[in-house]
């Protein structure tokens, strides 16, 4: 046991898992074992066909690269501990473990929404100030949108320090499949009132001030597309957001879901139910989102396995799709459009 105060605090918690009911237990872990398995090789197939391809090596794949490694990572924090658990059959982490787990977790989820942001601003100005694209979005303010992006998360993070101070006194048994944050303030026999606020106020702060410089681009860029004269040239427009204005949309949905609202035992099966979108399905759907809605990533993934197993194929090689447009090929559009 681990003294804190005058309370006793555990030295480890038990994870209920992914459902309270037996016979759904093996589906939900064998799901989640397949979306974990896709996760990790649709993202480091993205990060390899990005970094192979010269074609790619621009702001908005240079970003994307980010979000996929992104992903990766703050997947990882969770996932596999649970399915170790449940194979194990063995559902404890160590009071250490369990924090340590929170911190990388939002440190990672808190650096996705500000790629989504960056993305955002990338797009804005593909679409909005196409004459000037290579000129603003450079290496340089690629490389700091990323970094900036990457350093807030972890600083933002810091605050599951003071959560660890909390006396957790009246159970170890923690409703959910990993250490949950709000799963986490129902076990305490302390007041987490101030803590409380205060992850209000970081989740309104990266979150909601991230999802609201997102709202502002994508305005700008619908008030743009409406410029347009013709239709097949707003179409084309639409098109190279769509992908990240999907995960946009999940991402920021499943988490305002869970976070931006008052705590309470009852809504934590809930709770579990929108982690699994964020957790599990949303990095999932990312690698098929941006890869099979992208003309550009389609064809480096073709020329990618192309020169892996030495096949070349001039037919190949030379596939077209007349469905998405490339992300080069629509800002020389829009230069042409503006001169």
């Amino acid at each position: 046991m681990k003294t804190n105060g005058s309370f006793s605090s555990p030295s480890d918690f038990i994870l209920v898992g992914f459902s309270n009911i037996p016979h759904l237990q093996v589906p939900m872990i064998t799901a989640f074992f397949v979306m974990y398995l896709i996760t990790i090789v649709g993202n480091l197939l993205i990060i390899a066909v990005i970094l192979s391809e010269p074609n790619l090596h621009n702001s908005m794949y240079f970003l994307l690269s980010n979000l996929s490694f992104v992903d990766i990572t703050y997947t990882s924090a969770t996932i596999p501990k649970a399915l170790s658990n449940y194979l194990s059959g063995d559902p404890s982490i160590s009071f250490v473990g369990c924090f340590t787990q929170l911190y990388l977790f939002v440190a990672f989820a808190s650096t996705e929404f500000l790629l989504l942001t960056a993305m955002a601003y990338d797009r804005y100005v593909a679409i909005c100030k196409p004459l000037r694209y290579s000129q603003i979005m450079n290496r340089e303010v690629c490389l700091l949108l990323s970094a900036t992006s990457w350093i807030l998360g972890f600083v933002d993070a810091a605050f599951s320090r003071f959560i660890s101070l909390l006396d957790f006194c009246k159970s170890n048994v923690i409703n959910h499949f990993s250490c949950d944050l709000r799963a986490l303030f129902t076990l305490s026999c302390s007041s987490t009132k101030t803590i409380e606020t205060v992850v209000l106020i970081e989740c309104l702060l990266i979150g909601m001030s991230s999802f609201m410089l997102t709202l502002v681009s994508y305005v700008r860029i619908v008030s743009a597309i409406f410029q347009i004269n013709s239709a097949f040239g707003r179409s084309k427009a639409f098109s190279t957001c769509t992908s990240h204005l999907t995960s946009v949309i999940l991402f920021y949905g499943s988490m305002i879901s869970v976070y931006v609202r008052p705590a309470s035992v009852s809504s934590l099966e809930k709770d579990k139910f929108f982690a699994v979108l964020y957790i599990a399905l949303i990095p999932t759907l990312n690698p098929l989102i941006y890869s099979l809605r992208n003309k550009e990533v389609k064809k480096a993934v073709r020329i990618f396995f192309t020169r892996k197993t030495g096949i070349i194929s001039d037919v190949t090689l030379g596939l077209r799709s007349s469905v998405i447009p490339t992300h080069s090929g629509f800002i020389k559009d829009r230069r042409k459009a503006a001169q």
